[in-house]
């Protein structure tokens, strides 16, 4: 018989692509514990995505920016503040869903003694919560989470039991769209291309993007280049050599929130293997994933038959490599490679 818990913290602070990985775990919890109350402790650049109620009742915050900005003796002030607001929540359970050391620290300085994580638990999280293994611990990220909601007791049986609890983007919307027309876009279907990844590794070239977009664009396709600040300059490159009515750059001109309602709305979507692609996978959008050192079957599109993962066909896909002497896989995918798939997912599709 498993316990029945009634105040829960769950931690898993950053980055887009986990945090939307963790909304079915999210989920699976509410569904276990109806009448509990969850907190839910987040970076604040990420809390946009943190469900609303009745999923997540209270959000708390880490915030990482600052708290980088601060010396010794500020970080030291800062974790006393934020045991004195944890102890004073007084959970029952702790789920350490990030397994690394600062959530350690937050889960061994929140007050609860019950503390539990997923079966990753790095950088010694594991000595500060229980890792909890299950019979999905080789497949993708989102049925790891899963096993830790099904040793609580949730029933997550198949795919049709796994939700992603989504934020309302209407306002969003209105504001994408108003952003939009300002570029020239005169409405109608378009497809998002997100040129940024993480690590460089992961990031298809330039080029092949701008090879891409000139071929959706020879086809009447309107394209929009999206992505955070950290993307802009890839974005106005390719938007430049392009250089048609039909390439809209809003790449760094957006905010996560108004990012996520721009994909809502689109026809297609195509990136490498980066945050907002698991939006577009958890909106069951039509969409080509590209991947070169990273596992598809690890962290790829989840959930959807609409999604298609492009593995790079070097030898060393896979590598998990941050860096590379000899970097070619994402070169390998190419332009006329994601067009095919493209093309022929638009034609099934009618």
């Amino acid at each position: 018989m498993t316990m029945e818990y009634n105040n829960i913290l769950l931690i898993k602070m950053s980055s887009l692509g986990d945090i939307l990985h963790t909304l079915p775990f999210a989920a699976a919890l509410r569904q276990r514990y109806p009448k509990a109350k969850i907190t839910w402790l987040v970076h604040p650049q990420f809390a946009g995505f943190v469900p609303d109620p009745p999923v997540i009742d209270e959000v708390l915050y880490f915030d990482k920016v600052k708290f980088k900005k601060m010396g010794v003796f500020g970080k030291l002030k800062y974790f006393r503040e934020m045991k004195g607001l944890l102890h004073s929540k007084h959970f029952d359970l702790v789920i350490d869903m990030q397994g690394l050391f600062k959530s350690a620290v937050l889960a061994a300085i929140s007050g609860c003694g019950n503390r539990i994580g997923y079966c990753e638990m790095r950088e010694g999280s594991g000595l500060v919560s229980r890792a909890i293994g299950g019979a999905h611990s080789k497949d993708h990220v989102i049925e790891r989470y899963l096993d830790v909601a099904r040793y609580l007791g949730a029933k997550v049986d198949s795919l049709d039991d796994v939700q992603f609890p989504m934020p309302d983007l209407s306002k969003e919307t209105d504001s994408v769209q108003e952003k939009l027309s300002q570029l020239g876009w005169s409405g109608g279907a378009y497809v998002v291309i997100v040129p940024g990844a993480r690590w460089w590794t992961k990031e298809w070239p330039v080029e092949h993007y701008v090879a891409l977009a000139k071929k959706l664009v020879d086809a009447g396709t309107s394209v929009v280049l999206a992505g955070g600040p950290d993307d802009a300059i890839k974005g106005k490159a390719i938007a430049e050599q392009c250089d048609s009515a039909l390439v809209l750059d809003m790449t760094g001109k957006t905010s996560l929130r108004e990012l996520a309602a721009l994909i809502k709305n689109c026809s297609f979507y195509i990136s490498a293997d980066t945050g907002p692609l698991h939006f577009a996978a958890a909106l069951k959008k039509p969409l080509v994933a590209m991947y070169g050192p990273t596992k598809a079957d690890r962290t790829g599109p989840y959930g959807s038959n609409n999604s298609t993962v492009l593995l790079s066909p070097a030898k060393c896909a896979g590598c998990l490599k941050k860096k590379c002497a000899d970097w070619h896989c994402m070169h390998d995918i190419t332009p006329e490679m994601v067009y095919e798939i493209y093309r022929n997912k638009v034609k099934a599709h009618g």
